[in-house]
């Protein structure tokens, strides 16, 4: 069931042109909100159009707070200091994991091979897609003040832990669930390859990685793969997967939460696994998002390969209190290999964010940060 969720009085809303999915899970408002706007829709259905002709960029009302995100995450936005953090109405109280007792069955990973990223590098990404403003700061502001500001926002990162290098990276979503179902009933759209080539080139040109993000829909992760294999044949691009959107046959993303299983995930680590033995390439990164435990089923049986190193992506919003929470029920539960952890822009999601230094001082600490 899809419940409103009221930010300064305007409930979000369900529509043709924006698809909002904000669930309440054990009490607690967990989920995000992903919308498109129409003119995007119009225009990303053009998969062969130039970049030069996309939609205008437009600022939404919070986004000069989004492009001075330098001072935004250095001081934890959204709040006044010593604001008291309160749980939601109803709310039950999550049941802790204390660190010690999830160090002794934390699986260590695979022996990393010599050019593998993880442990040994932080990720610090944007995440979006350049065609809209709604899904997150890769398309929220210009092109040229967004890159500025993550080389910026980069450089926070790698002052307040110096133990590891930060990699800068965008995280593009590629294949966008939809309410409307499409040609094909899949309700998902892809983004054309021009799209996709310019944000690589814009990666690319500064050393940075790149993360093709896929929202299934009704579709597979076995059918949506093949699509992004010349892309990901690149050694600085690497692969995502939102079970949120996932499907399955049963119904539009957005009015619940969708799963996906551990067997897609390791069709997609088996695949990424022989396209590095084959491309001779370094190993891949997987990132999985999660906030519930129903979005990924059976995730001990996910396989570790070191030629793929997968990161369970925390990607809640709320105050620290529930994103901590979230964490302790969600990733920790369930250790998989590598941690992450989405961070939001949004006053309205996050408040207050957390620092730099208070998202490391978590264990493990996260090697994949995302900002949306």
């Amino acid at each position: 069931m899809l419940f409103p969720l009221l930010f300064s009085g305007s409930p979000v809303t369900l529509g043709r042109a924006i698809r909002c999915s904000l669930f309440t899970a054990g009490g607690f408002l967990l989920g995000g909100c992903v919308e498109r706007d129409a003119a995007a829709e119009a225009h990303a259905n053009r998969a062969d159009s130039a970049v030069a002709a996309a939609v205008p960029i437009t600022a939404l009302p919070h986004d000069s707070a989004a492009d001075s995100s330098t001072a935004l995450i250095a001081a934890g936005a959204g709040g006044r200091a010593g604001r008291r953090e309160k749980r939601a109405k109803g709310a039950k109280p999550i049941e802790a994991v204390h660190p010690a007792a999830v160090h002794r069955t934390w699986p260590p990973p695979p022996l990393p091979l010599a050019e593998a990223l993880l442990p040994t590098h932080r990720i610090v990404a944007f995440y979006g897609n350049p065609l809209t403003t709604r899904l997150g700061i890769l398309g929220r502001i210009p092109p040229t003040r967004m890159l500025d500001s993550l080389t910026r926002v980069a450089a926070l990162w790698q002052a307040a832990d110096s133990s590891v290098t930060v990699r800068p990276a965008l995280h593009m979503i590629v294949t966008v669930a939809q309410g409307l179902p499409g040609k094909d009933a899949k309700h998902r759209l892809r983004t054309g390859d021009s799209t996709i080539a310019q944000v690589a080139r814009w990666a690319e040109a500064r050393g940075w990685l790149l993360f093709l993000d896929i929202q299934v829909g009704n579709s597979t992760v076995a059918d949506e793969l093949p699509h992004l294999l010349p892309f990901l044949r690149r050694p600085y691009v690497h692969l995502a997967l939102d079970p949120e959107f996932a499907m399955h046959g049963h119904g539009k993303p957005g009015r619940r939460i969708g799963t996906m299983d551990a067997t897609e995930i390791n069709h997609a680590v088996r695949t990424l696994a022989q396209l590095v033995t084959d491309s001779g390439l370094p190993p891949k990164v997987l990132v999985v998002h999660r906030f519930t435990n129903k979005m990924l089923t059976n995730a001990g049986e996910i396989e570790r390969d070191p030629r793929v190193q997968v990161v369970i992506d925390m990607d809640g919003f709320g105050p620290p209190s529930l994103k901590r929470a979230t964490w302790r029920h969600v990733v920790l539960s369930e250790p998989v290999q590598y941690t992450g952890w989405k961070l939001f822009l949004d006053p309205r999601l996050d408040q207050p964010m957390m620092r730099p230094d208070q998202v490391i001082a978590m264990w493990p600490a996260p090697l994949y940060i995302q900002y949306q």
